[in-house]
């Protein structure tokens, strides 16, 4: 089976525990095309957990889950020295100890219920792929991906995550609730004696191929035009800004967020089957890819606007600007 065809089954193995969300699946897989983390958020209950679970499952890396809690401690995520004793004379050894954050797929369940102390630990390994402990640098595996859940910002006991950590996260995708059908497949599923098993469908070897191969997929200078001017639009005081960019966002997109945007075209031209990025691509991917890159104002929050909006009008405003 080509590496295509793997895809579209890792999806029908994901889809036989997640149900109706088929978008979100699909700019999951999107993310780890490109390499990216990811930021699920959402309420209590809504599958979040239980999808990084299946992708997990699908796809044959090393897995492990940090539960985030109020005295989670750095060195709980990253490992720590510890001090041994060996042999007859007992010889006193300093060994590192690495934590769970040395994994191929990492699942910071609940990352905004930790302090901003402990959620400062992730960012060395998000950028750098690397963690330091003591002076000393210890290189994590790849691929490497931190898939966070968190829930909405506005519930009890939670911490805000800062825009330098947020940043850093290629995606920010937003956990909707079940409609009617949906719940009741939801429901049948989980309450039966049915047990699911998803199938290990790509290989580590695989996945870095699909990797490598985004980042061949083309992109026209039209197209590229088109990612550039829609961030540049995000900031209050570019000329492309719309009147309600400029009255509600504080700092728009930073470079990183074109990277994300460009990229994330390249991946979901890759994942359906085609070789070329598109307009289209760039529009698709531009919610998550730059929803949590708008840093709003006081305004914006006392008039219920949302980033979604913002961006959505952005992009019909730069199709036309750019002529497309």
């Amino acid at each position: 089976m080509n590496l295509q065809g793997k895809i579209d089954r890792l999806r029908r193995e994901i889809g036989k525990v997640i149900v109706g969300q088929a978008e979100l699946i699909d700019e999951t897989l999107v993310a780890l095309l490109c390499g990216g983390h990811v930021l699920l958020e959402g309420a209590p209950g809504l599958g979040k957990t239980r999808l990084v679970r299946a992708i997990s499952q699908g796809i044959d890396l090393k897995f492990s889950r940090i539960q985030f809690t109020p005295d989670l401690m750095p060195a709980d995520i990253l490992g720590t020295n510890v001090l041994l004793t060996e042999g007859e004379g007992k010889q006193k050894l300093v060994t590192f100890q690495p934590g769970p954050i040395f994994a191929h797929l990492v699942l910071a369940d609940e990352i905004n219920r930790a302090t901003p102390k402990s959620q400062s630990a992730l960012l060395e390994a998000m950028q750098e792929g690397t963690v330091t402990i003591a002076g000393k640098t210890y290189p994590l595996e790849r691929p490497f991906f931190v898939l966070a859940t968190q829930n909405p910002i506005e519930m009890e006991g939670t911490y805000p995550l800062p825009e330098a950590q947020v940043d850093r996260f290629f995606f920010k995708l937003v956990v909707k609730s079940p409609d009617l059908q949906d719940l009741k497949a939801i429901v049948e599923r989980t309450t039966g004696d049915l047990d699911l098993v998803i199938n290990p469908v790509l290989q580590r070897d695989e996945l870095l191929s699909l990797q490598k191969a985004v980042r061949e997929v083309p992109v026209a200078s039209h197209v590229l035009d088109f990612a550039v001017h829609l961030v540049h639009a995000t900031h209050p005081t570019s000329e492309h800004a719309s009147p309600a960019v400029k009255r509600y966002v504080r700092y728009g997109a930073s470079p990183r967020g074109a990277q994300a945007l460009v990229l994330a075209a390249k991946g979901r031209a890759l994942l359906e089957g085609r070789f070329n990025a598109s307009i289209d691509d760039v529009s698709r991917v531009a919610l998550p890819a730059l929803r949590h890159r708008l840093i709003l104002n006081f305004e914006a929050e006392a008039d219920g606007i949302e980033p979604d909006a913002l961006i959505a009008a952005l992009i019909q405003q730069v199709r036309k600007e750019v002529a497309v």
